[in-house]
């Protein structure tokens, strides 16, 4: 575990908390390790009936630490730390519940679409800038998002980077409801209640079918998403992407074909 990723299990409910808020949450190889690590606990704990993801009332997670990403990822996709949380997190055979507040970038958004109901505060912000940063898609987006939303909507958010605000995230079916801050956790927690005390099997035998019919496209998008991004990693625009990002400027494609 890391000091970053708080783990806490209370009335059959296993939260996890991103806590590095010095870095608005920006995680970390360690941080997706904890969070692997969390869900593979979730999985082989009988007491534990549902899953909690969850920020503070400031931020989510402002997505990659991009300080430590820009050195690549050197092993197969499915091995690495943010490899075993996505995979963790779509085969999690709990439901999973995330509350989100202020930033949510990147995989900040991303795992909000394989969990099972999710809730953002009013203050929230959306986006996958992933071609703005040189890389692409990652988390299976490149598959649910054009099936989910259409194409225009999905090319919005996935090909523009744009940001959304909560409650275009609600009209879209991202989030289950827009709360305010203070009581985004709250509500997601009281949801967990919920659904702790229902039937286990039947809870778990329900999410095993609604997942069915995608599940093995939503692995291989995700196996093939995570090999791409590593080879990006590595691309000419992500140096100058993550350059200018360190040095608090512009970046400049325009040398790029």
């Amino acid at each position: 575990m890391t000091d970053n990723i708080i783990q806490e299990k209370s009335h059959q409910i296993l939260i996890l908390r991103i806590h590095r808020p010095d870095q608005k949450n920006a995680l970390t190889h360690a941080m997706y390790t904890a969070l692997a690590d969390g869900l593979a606990e979730a999985h082989n704990d009988p007491d534990v009936r549902a899953i909690l993801i969850t920020g503070n009332t400031e931020c989510f997670t402002a997505g990659n630490d991009l300080s430590e990403f820009a050195s690549g990822m050197p092993d197969e996709f499915q091995h690495t730390p943010v490899g075993r949380f996505l995979f963790g997190l779509a085969e999690a055979t709990k439901p999973v519940v995330a509350a989100a507040n202020g930033p949510a970038v990147g995989i900040g958004t991303t795992l909000l679409l394989h969990c099972d109901l999710a809730f953002a505060g009013s203050n929230t912000t959306f986006r996958m800038p992933f071609t703005n940063l040189g890389l692409c898609a990652e988390g299976a987006s490149s598959l649910l998002l054009p099936r989910w939303l259409g194409r225009v909507r999905a090319g919005e958010l996935l090909l523009l980077g744009r940001p959304f605000d909560a409650e275009k995230a609600e009209r879209y079916g991202l989030i289950n409801g827009v709360c305010d801050p203070s009581e985004t956790e709250t509500t997601a927690w009281n949801t967990c209640l919920e659904l702790a005390a229902l039937p286990p099997a039947a809870l778990r035998a329900t999410k095993e079918l609604m997942n069915a019919a995608t599940a093995e496209e939503v692995s291989g998008t995700m196996q093939r998403e995570g090999e791409r991004f590593a080879q990006r990693l590595q691309s000419p625009e992500a140096t100058e992407a993550f350059t200018a990002f360190s040095e608090k400027r512009a970046p400049d494609f325009s040398r790029f074909s």
